[in-house]
């Protein structure tokens, strides 16, 4: 029996969020601490300004993430309910409409009148969401996930920076910060390529 296939796909809802999240990490918290370090502010001082900026940065991304792909479920979910009841009263039309989608794609007109009555009689909303709408189950938006990665990644991309704080000496601090970010986010852009075909 062959092994399921593994699409990279199927991560792009969370991993946009993630990848976002953490570049925004980096760059919020760096710059916050390279700001009050400028200051002449103590170590205690930049790592009590970078944990707030951490928090109050990570709370706002997942709202903001959260609010953003809720605006994408709710058009979702009402193009949905709009192709559920025009399937419930003009179930004809939807089978022509289907039809002349696989023909657009490339089927024989016979074929594709085949291919849409057998998925109509499966699943007739679930092949209009896929095929009309471009709604699969893969795409679908989940507010909740985008949320807690876009919150964690940001969590751990803001952490970084602060890390660096506690073991930088104080008279290099802006730079190395500087520096170390650069490197984080050149690491963020090499993983997003990895999970690209």
């Amino acid at each position: 029996m062959q092994p399921p296939e593994r699409h990279r796909s199927a991560r792009i809802g969370w991993l946009r969020a993630a990848v976002l999240g953490a570049d925004d990490g980096i760059l919020s918290t760096a710059s916050l601490v390279v700001g009050v370090a400028a200051a002449g502010s103590s170590r205690y001082q930049i790592l009590l300004a970078g944990a707030a900026g951490l928090v109050a940065g990570a709370l706002s991304m997942a709202a903001g993430e959260y609010v953003s792909v809720s605006s994408q479920a709710d058009t979702e979910k009402a193009d949905l309910a709009i192709e559920r009841t025009e399937l419930a009263t003009q179930r004809s039309a939807e089978k022509k409409e289907l039809t002349s989608i696989y023909v657009q794609r490339g089927l024989e007109p016979e074929l594709a009148r085949t291919v849409a009555l057998q998925l109509m009689t499966h699943d007739a909303l679930a092949a209009h969401a896929r095929d009309e709408l471009g709604i699969t189950e893969q795409s679908i938006a989940r507010p909740l996930q985008a949320a807690l990665a876009s919150a964690a990644t940001f969590s751990l991309g803001g952490i970084l920076p602060m890390l660096v704080v506690i073991l930088a000496p104080l008279s290099h601090l802006s730079l190395l910060i500087s520096g170390a970010s650069l490197i984080c986010l050149g690491s963020t852009v090499g993983a997003e390529k990895l999970n690209q075909p």
